[in-house]
């Protein structure tokens, strides 16, 4: 077994207001591997983003991470100084927002903006590096990528602009990607090709990729292991075939039911009960326990524990039984 290429501990990130200090990540514990595309899926607001932007250290006030390890390569990215992120964001770790507008500077040219990504890092010419940033834009299905260096990004679709930050974010190739729902505003086809391109980044030079999503039809095709994210928290975690096909906390079972791609064609749809709940009015116990059709009184006094069976972990007092249809 390798060491691990980042390892998350008691993550808690909080949010304060005048009434107190809110946790949007409760507890994370989370290993990612060399090569290892991992996928955190979870509803709107269940914590995910705010995860990967911790990760990263990009937690703005009134933000905070307030506890816990993030450990790239055995180096704590949360006592790290803000030159040494610096150095490390954009060239061994890569961000992809789910707005590409993040990324992209409204006055400088495509050409500009990635020449500079790659010359911040690396020692090679201005020449040397407009024709990386033009492969770069080709691969992700960008046409006349040199024409397109010298436009601005006022000039480009939606979907053109995230295609130029998924780019942007490759051209170094970091060991790490964290992408948060990157191909949300792209088409299906234009999606495959994305999701081929970072596939084959991993298998060639062994970056590990943890994917941010809502969608488990592209955590089925892309990913090797799956983190289900309720409240804050991770509430199954398990290889891809270990969740998606047998799954053992109530709330992904929801997800797989209320997901058109991960259902039979004609079978009716199963929603889940309820809404989130906003990280200043959690229940008592299990923080799933109003919308759950399995709770029991014990939910509603103790938060449950993680359980482990031959590595695939869930918290629940009373999970789904092994081999139940999702």
């Amino acid at each position: 077994m390798t060491s691990p290429l980042l390892e998350v501990r008691g993550l808690r990130t909080v949010f304060h207001d005048l009434k107190g200090a809110w946790p949007a990540v409760d507890g994370v514990d989370l290993v990612v591997q060399p090569g290892e595309i991992v996928g955190l899926v979870g509803e709107s607001g269940s914590g995910k983003s705010v995860t990967g932007f911790s990760l990263v250290q990009l937690i703005d006030p009134p933000g905070e991470v307030v506890a816990g390890d993030v450990l790239f390569k055995g180096e704590d990215l949360r006592r790290a100084s803000e030159e040494r992120l610096r150095a490390l964001r954009g060239d061994r770790i890569a961000m992809i927002f789910q707005d590409p507008l993040m990324t992209l500077n409204p006055v400088l040219s495509i050409g500009e903006q990635m020449c500079e990504a790659i010359l911040e890092h690396r020692d090679c010419s201005r020449q040397e590096a407009m024709r990386e940033a033009a492969q770069a834009l080709a691969r992700v299905g960008i046409p006349s990528p040199e024409t397109r260096l010298r436009q601005f990004p006022h000039e480009f679709s939606g979907g053109m602009r995230q295609r130029v930050a998924i780019a942007t974010a490759l051209l170094n190739g970091p060991d790490l990607i964290v992408a948060d729902e990157p191909t949300t505003a792209l088409d299906v086809t234009i999606q495959s090709q994305i999701l081929f391109e970072v596939q084959k980044l991993s298998r060639e030079t062994g970056a590990a990729v943890l994917w941010i999503t809502h969608d488990l039809a592209v955590v089925a095709e892309l990913a090797d292991r799956v983190a289900v994210m309720y409240a804050g928290r991770i509430v199954e975690e398990g290889t891809v075939d270990e969740v998606l096909d047998r799954p053992r906390h109530p709330y992904t079972l929801g997800l797989l039911g209320s997901s058109a791609a991960m259902v039979e064609p004609g079978e009716r749809l199963r929603q889940i009960d309820g809404a989130a709940p906003s990280i200043d009015a959690r229940p008592s116990g299990c923080p799933f326990r109003p919308r759950c059709g399995r709770a029991l009184p014990v939910c509603a006094e103790v938060d449950p524990l993680p359980q482990v069976q031959d590595g695939h972990r869930f918290r629940c007092h009373n999970p789904v039984p092994e081999g139940s249809a999702p």
